[in-house]
């Protein structure tokens, strides 16, 4: 395949990374804002570089990766579809639904195919807790736990256009939830605070917590965090009446027991999302690639994202209006 790659910073520059290594790549052509950017990583990689997305897409591309920035996603992911050219979009598709239906509409209209990034249905720790559910080994599941914890606050920038730490921080857990216990999410009630003052100025929180009720009863509690002192620290628990278990638990987890005689954990916490997660980049990007080679459905379609969306702006609204919010009101 010859795929066109939009957006080369940190995640973009992995990306491509990825898909020059691919077996089913035999062109990457590249394309960023960033002129001297793009032409380095051209450089590096023995890729091609494309003065424009137009020029990019009017190559006749087979694939399109996009991991511009978020304001963009939905103006590229229209482009795609007008070429019907299958599209891997980096989350979020945009941070309001009335951009996101739009795009939504145009991907069925054109029939194009679209996977959204959310890594986490690629990392093998999520994807076994999902076969648990599936299979009954935990029993019925009651109750999960959620942490989604950075290691410091992004630029004062990044917080002003972020619209929140949960449609920026917890969006991947508003995802990986329902889709590991195979329920929805029915019910949010959120609270939070800002410790640091950016993040007032901004409307915005640096310590969160919500409760969420799924389909069928399991309840679910998340923690998020702009600041965790021992690293970048992401897991989930799930606790069933056969089995308990843990994903993201190992020797790099950034939290230590003060039970006599625990070893502290034997190596460095994890220092952001690359670091934890540069497998899962890599597979998602490896599904992607076979499902447009085979003809596939996308494993993250474009009503994915907009479920995880609104359960982000149910979490955002609970906690500007101090109570629980169903997801019916959300739309």
């Amino acid at each position: 395949m010859h795929v066109g790659m939009v957006g080369l910073g940190r995640i973009g520059s992995l990306h491509a990374q990825t898909l020059k290594g691919s077996p089913l790549v035999t062109r990457l052509t590249v394309v960023d804002v960033d002129e001297q950017r793009a032409a380095s990583m051209a450089q590096t990689l023995d890729a091609e570089l494309a003065p424009s997305i137009d020029a990019l897409v009017g190559e006749g591309v087979d694939a399109l990766v996009i991991a511009a920035a978020t304001p963009v996603h939905a103006e590229l992911l229209h482009i795609a579809a007008d070429a019907r050219v299958p599209a891997f979009c980096e989350k979020p598709i945009a941070l309001d639904l009335e951009s996101t239906d739009a795009v939504i509409e145009h991907v069925q209209k054109s029939g194009s195919f679209v996977q959204i990034g959310f890594q986490r249905r690629f990392d093998a720790g999520y994807r076994a807790a999902k076969d648990a559910v599936l299979t009954g080994s935990l029993g019925d599941v009651q109750m999960v736990r959620l942490a989604s914890h950075d290691p410091a606050p992004p630029p004062e920038a990044y917080v002003a256009a972020s619209r929140g730490i949960w449609l920026d921080l917890a969006i991947h857990d508003f995802d990986i939830a329902p889709w590991v216990l195979a329920r929805p999410v029915v019910e949010v009630f959120a609270d939070g605070v800002a410790h640091a003052d950016m993040f007032e100025r901004h409307g915005d929180v640096d310590a969160a917590c919500a409760t969420l009720k799924f389909e069928g009863g399991i309840l679910g509690v998340l923690t998020a965090m702009r600041n965790d002192p021992r690293g970048y620290d992401v897991r989930m628990e799930l606790f069933g009446m056969r089995d308990s278990v843990a994903v993201g638990w190992d020797e790099r987890t950034p939290l230590r027991s003060l039970e006599p005689g625990v070893d502290a954990p034997g190596q460095k916490g994890y220092e952001n999302f690359i670091d934890r997660f540069t497998p899962a980049y890599r597979a998602e990007i490896a599904g992607f690639l076979a499902a447009v080679e085979s003809g596939a459905e996308s494993p993250c379609g474009v009503f994915d994202a907009r479920r995880a969306l609104a359960i982000a702006l149910a979490a955002d609204r609970s906690l500007r209006e101090h109570r629980p919010v169903r997801l019916e009101e959300i739309g």
